[in-house]
């Protein structure tokens, strides 16, 4: 048995890019950094904050509720699944992306003080836990990744 499931919280990087298909299908693409707490060690050594950057992919229903209420800055609940794709660059090396495929993406409250007032009227919760915008869909498989990983 084998499970591949990644829980994130953290804020939008930048405005989501959302595309379009001919069928009507579209995606969503957009950063998201998490952040782990610098601290201090007993012996007085200083361990900086520490950020990553997640590149977040949202499909069908979820790319529509991002394109119309993500924004850059927004804290969110993200639930989905780890997926490496490879390709060429220009020089003909090959170039592997991580991309956290999303099967759920929801606001995250964390107090009130963090939201506008409107926002926790419209979804109810300010008590840090996700918001669920009923956006949890499955989304369907994407091709398998390349054989040649380097793991």
């Amino acid at each position: 048995m084998s499970l591949n499931k990644v829980i994130l919280i953290g804020n939008v990087g930048k405005e989501p890019d959302v595309h379009y298909f001919d069928d009507g299908n579209a995606v969503a693409k957009f950063q998201m950094a998490t952040s782990e707490r610098g601290y201090k060690l007993a012996n007085g050594t200083e361990i900086p904050e520490r950020t990553e950057w997640h590149s977040i992919v949202a499909t069908r229903d979820r790319a529509q509720f991002v394109e119309k209420h993500i924004k850059k800055g927004s804290l969110l609940y993200v639930e989905g699944k780890i997926r490496t794709r490879s390709y060429n660059d220009k020089d003909g090396n090959v170039r592997y992306i991580t991309e956290i495929y999303a099967d759920r993406i929801d606001f995250y409250s964390i107090g009130s003080g963090n939201r506008r007032e409107e926002d926790q009227q419209e979804t109810g919760n300010a008590n840090g836990t996700p918001v669920n915008m009923n956006h949890t869909a499955e989304i369907p498989p994407a091709s398998e990744p390349a054989d040649d990983l380097p793991f």
